[in-house]
């Protein structure tokens, strides 16, 4: 069986997208992660497969390249709704709407979430400041986003051994469903970098839910105000939030290439 896919990046977070409405595509966690191999596979970030939805114009599953299914992906959002048109998106962490307008697309992502049994931890805890450190990585802030991520706020971001400190947090098991890893640094009255270690796929060049979830713990603990531009290695993202509302984030989205490619080559 031979299928099509599109190759899509958002500021460097890269994708494979297959769009199995029309036709199902049997998806598991071994053969995602050969897909996404990029030595002996297509190579990727993430795999996105789109499917029908009785609650929106698609459902949109998400495999980090590990293999691990997981619930959200905002630089996926953004391609997906720029590729389909599509206007409401299913995923595992919810429904988001989308919009595009001036070469960028526009994600409403819903409300973020605090509660510890939200994030999830595995037990009750202050989520606006963690009483734990990793190396010389403390006083975290966990915010899920319909998945989770903790943010560190550091006076210097390339100090951070992040690929050292990255999976030991991930895998630590304070976090039962591991756990994204954000490293900001205030650059400005509406501005930060970021660096993120995201959870199945190591250190990426943009992850728009680490730049939602780290505005929100931002404008929370009154660092910054919104609506906030982040910068990461590959881009810089815009996210806009107020308490009590839902979070927006606003970026470009790119296709690079469309090819095909045999399903049982990757077993």
């Amino acid at each position: 069986m031979r299928f099509a896919f599109h190759k899509m990046h958002g500021l460097g977070n890269d994708f494979v997208v297959i769009d199995a409405r029309a036709q199902a595509i049997a998806m598991d966690a071994s053969r995602a992660r050969a897909i996404a191999d990029r030595h002996r596979g297509i190579g990727c970030d993430q795999l996105i497969l789109l499917e029908p939805s009785d609650q929106a114009d698609l459902r949109m599953r998400i495999f980090n390249a590990d293999g691990a299914e997981v619930e959200q992906c905002g630089n996926a959002l953004r391609c997906v709704a720029s590729l389909t048109g599509a206007e409401r998106i299913q995923t595992q962490g919810g429904l988001v709407s989308a919009t595009a307008a001036g070469g960028l697309v526009s994600i409403d992502m819903g409300a973020p979430r605090f509660g510890w049994d939200e994030i999830p931890l595995a037990y009750p805890a202050d989520t606006a400041d963690l009483p734990m450190a990793w190396g010389e990585l403390a006083h975290g802030v966990a915010v899920s986003v319909g998945n989770p991520h903790i943010i560190f706020f550091v006076p210097d971001l390339d100090a951070v051994p992040l690929a050292k400190l990255g999976p030991e947090i991930e895998h630590d098991p304070v976090f039962p469903e591991r756990v994204n890893v954000n490293v900001a640094q205030v650059t400005g009255p509406s501005s930060l970098r970021l660096r993120v270690w995201e959870r199945g796929a190591g250190l990426t060049q943009a992850c728009g839910t680490g730049a939602c979830a780290t505005a929100v713990a931002a404008i929370r603990r009154k660092l910054v105000q919104s609506p906030v531009t982040v910068s990461l290695p590959g881009g810089d993202l815009i996210i806009a939030w107020a308490p009590g509302e839902t979070i927006r984030m606003s970026g470009p989205a790119n296709h690079v290439f469309t090819g095909e490619a045999e399903l049982e080559a990757f077993g």
